[in-house]
Order: C-alpha cells, then structure tokens, then sequence
C-alpha cells in the first residue's frame, strides 16, 4: 500500500481523548489530528517522536489531518492507523503475499454473520476450495522485545474469537491474522498479563479448528507492505 500523496512530517506533543493527537509540523504549526486506534497505545505515542500525517481534501471532514505512522527512539516504524491493516491484508491477498490464502478468487468483507449481527472482516471463496473467513488483528504493542495482543481488554476480540470457532465447527476455515504493524517484532504472543480472558478465548477457539497467520510488514513514509510470516509463540 502506497499512501496516495506525500505524508507530512512533525513532532507528537501528545495524544488524548483516544482520538485525537497534537502534533507540530515542522513549519511549527499546531495541528490536531485524528487518531484512529481504539488501543492503549502503549509504547506508540510518547511526547517528542517523529509522526507522519495524512491530509484529506474532504471540506466535510472535522479534522483534515490523520496520524498514520510514528518512529520510536529506537527507529522502529509503527503504523497507527489500525484501519490500514484491512486494507494491508487484502493487498497482500490480491498479490498471493499471505501463501496460506492463496487460490482463492473472489474476496468480500465486512460479511455479517446470522445470529448475533456479528461481522467478519474477509470472506474468500474459490473454485474447490472451502469458504475461508477471516479476520484481521492490527498488533503494535512491543514489550521487552516481545509482540503482543492486544494492548488493552478487548470484548469485541473475544466476541470475534467465538465466531470464528462456530465457523470452524460448521466445517469452513475460519483464520484469525495478526497484521503487525512494527518493524521492531520478530514474533507475536497474547498479552495474557493484559487481557487473561483472551488466552482462554484463544484456546478454545483453536481446539475448535481456527487457524492463526502472523504477517509482518516494511513500514516506511512512503509505503506500508506485508511481507512475510513471522512465528506467533502460544
């Protein structure tokens, strides 16, 4: 994924009220920008990193900038925007990146499940080939040079993990992906220290059939691209 129009470049002062982040161009102007990423965050947003923003052109928009990426002390790349990693990963199904998905010639997301109005991320179908429901898992949060997630309680992941074990259960292939978003993880595991009820999830969910695929990606100001596994340690 190329980000359409050249990034701009400045300094996070700091992030607050989840959504919102004031950043200093290098110009010096002020800007608050959007920040879209529901997570904690943790070791992402300290005060005086460099951070790149988008800018839309839409005079609708409340806010025109969007934070995307952030450089780390230690000149590692985070990609902010979690809405990017679906965008990631259909990329990357398109061009036979992910190899455990490929063959599959028609994707369709945000596909709502009966039942409970739940939604999954992917729906691949291909000739011969059983229906593969995915869902994605943006992860940015590196602790003592460990990947993990999530980086907060999340009661919408479990909710998800059960829906993708009745999937599995029905016999279709049911895939959770981890889109990690830092160039600094070699690995991904759950962070059962944060959310000890997404293990358990995670358990069953695997007992029942669900696969799990861990994707790396290079992270520049230029272009976000996934390319390659990476081991997830359970």
């Amino acid at each position: 994924m190329f980000f359409k129009e050249k990034l701009y470049q400045g300094t996070l002062i700091k992030r607050y009220k989840r959504f919102l982040a004031d950043i200093r161009l290098e110009d010096g102007t002020i800007v608050v920008a959007h920040c879209a990423n529901t997570g904690a965050m943790t070791g992402c947003a300290e005060p005086g990193w460099q951070v790149w923003l988008s800018k839309s052109s839409n005079p609708k928009r409340k806010l025109a900038y969007s934070w995307e990426l952030v450089k780390t002390d230690f000149g590692h790349y985070i990609g902010i925007n979690t809405h990017r990693a679906n965008e990631l990963v259909a990329e990357a199904i398109h061009n036979d990146v992910i190899n455990e998905l490929k063959g599959y010639q028609q994707v369709k997301r945000e596909v709502k499940l009966s039942g409970d109005n739940s939604r999954i991320d992917f729906m691949l179908t291909g000739v011969g080939l059983a229906d593969c429901f995915v869902e994605v898992k943006s992860v940015t949060l590196l602790q003592n040079k460990q990947g993990y997630f999530p980086d907060a309680v999340t009661l919408r992941g479990h909710k998800h993990l059960r829906a993708l074990s009745e999937l599995a259960l029905q016999g279709k292939r049911a895939v959770l992906l981890f889109c990690v978003q830092h160039t600094g993880m070699q690995s991904v595991k759950i962070a059962e220290h944060i959310d000890p009820q997404y293990k358990l999830e995670l358990t069953d969910a695997l007992s029942s059939g669900v696969e799990i695929l861990t994707y790396s990606a290079n992270i520049s100001p230029k272009n976000i691209l996934i390319n390659q596994a990476i081991p997830f340690i359970f």
